[in-house]
């Protein structure tokens, strides 16, 4: 089924709470309807919109915002179609919708979910089921079909490390398509869809490869100290993939491997799991760091993580531990992650040491809790004043450690450039 809305106000379709709307608004539940729309006759540029959690409208959009609504999940029956083999599908256009597990190999499940399903849904579905992989990116708001898009992340995981295939309609050819994981050009917080084929692909569904046998990533933002202080003895204390990482080298004299973007993959933990970590028992853990540190979206508008942290040179790294035990004393530390021959510093410190947090101009604020986050503190901040208050942080940052912050929100009507339009 296809909805149409005129002037439609998206205040509610945006996490943020920009009060702002667009020309029209199409919803559309069947993907089979996707052959049938009239793309060429809808108000461009064409915007796909997924749950508005990653996006900065920055003023009235005024072409066409399309939001792909099949949110049918079916969990009842799906152990049973991954123990007996059996594929349990529903036909449209040739593709495959609903959510099953397609039969892979013995210790692995192959999950396609519908692009309009919340992704952490699907997370809380898959540690009932026991299916280990998205647990650590338990309540990162958004859709599932935009967590392709975006290679969401968190606590040493991202979705790129779970997603097999990416299903999609092609707006150049007017046809279904299926896309590898390997094809789409995953980085961090990118891929090809946000990039080269910005504005060509809708996203139906992702399959995804999810793990029978216990595949826990435990040593990232503290989550192991988090799960020890539930009770859950873990073993191996302090050597998980963050320290091998960190020394240059992984379990057994092994060097660190290094993904397509560069960057260092995190061995998942090896050896005896405790019969009491459960990928239930991570996610409730990871559920209680976020709720700690993060806003809730529901109460206080943002769009999450507003920056990308940065990754720099070793060399680059010196001059800002320079810079930092000279201001703070010869014992500070700066925290950072390796990444192959550089290193990654988290934008969360920087912003911190710079004095941002709790930072108010108008409406905007940089989150009290965790300086990475711009929210909108009173509920009518502009779009306006958010951008304001990132480029103060930005030219902060920049006069003072020399690294310039990429935002990872969207922003939306800032430049309704060509790649924004059909092609």
């Amino acid at each position: 089924m296809i909805t149409r809305h005129e002037a439609y106000d998206l205040s509610r379709r945006n996490t943020f709470g920009m009060k702002v709307s667009c020309r029209l608004y199409v919803e559309v539940t069947e993907p089979e309807d996707l052959l049938t729309l009239d793309f060429d006759a809808l108000p461009q540029p064409l915007f796909v919109m997924g749950g508005g959690s990653n996006l900065l409208f920055t003023r009235d959009f005024p072409g066409t915002v399309l939001h792909m609504g099949n949110r049918f999940l079916h969990p009842s029956g799906v152990r049973d179609d991954r123990e007996s083999g059996v594929r349990n599908d529903k036909e449209y256009g040739g593709r495959n919708d609903g959510a099953f597990v397609i039969p892979s190999e013995a210790k692995e499940s192959l999950v396609r979910i519908p692009a309009g399903i919340v992704f952490d849904d699907f997370c809380a579905w898959a540690a009932q089921e026991g299916l280990w992989g998205p647990e650590n990116l338990s309540l990162i708001p958004g859709e599932v079909g935009a967590s392709a898009v975006q290679n969401i992340g968190a606590y040493g995981v991202e979705a790129k490390d779970i997603i097999e295939t990416v299903h999609a309609f092609d707006l150049r050819e007017r046809r279904f398509v299926d896309i590898p994981a390997a094809d789409c050009g995953y980085g961090y917080r990118t891929s090809n869809f946000k990039t080269v084929w910005k504005g060509r692909y809708i996203i139906m569904a992702v399959t995804f490869r999810l793990s029978l046998a216990p595949t826990p990533v435990l040593d990232y933002g503290g989550v192991r100290k988090a799960l020890e202080n539930r009770g859950v003895i873990l073993e191996g204390e302090g050597m998980g993939p963050e320290t091998y990482a960190t020394l240059g080298i992984l379990e057994g004299g092994a060097q660190p491997q290094v993904g397509r973007d560069g960057g260092a993959q995190l061995r998942r933990v090896s050896g005896p799991i405790p019969s009491s970590l459960t990928p239930q028992i991570i996610r409730e853990t990871i559920i209680a760091i976020r709720e700690k540190k993060l806003p809730d979206p529901a109460k206080v508008g943002s769009a999450g993580s507003f920056f990308c942290n940065p990754v720099i040179s070793r060399e680059h790294f010196e001059r800002i531990v320079a810079t930092a035990r000279e201001e703070n004393g010869p014992d500070c530390e700066v925290p950072h992650y390796e990444v192959g021959d550089r290193v990654k510093v988290p934008a969360a410190w920087m912003i911190d040491q710079c004095g941002f947090k709790g930072m108010r101009l108008g409406g905007a604020q940089v989150y009290p809790n965790q300086p990475l986050v711009i929210v909108n503190a009173t509920g009518d901040a502009t779009p306006q004043e958010i951008i304001a208050l990132e480029q103060r942080v930005i030219d902060t940052i920049r006069k003072k450690y020399g690294i310039e912050l990429h935002p990872e929100v969207e922003h939306v009507g800032a430049q309704l450039a060509d790649n924004q339009r059909i092609k």
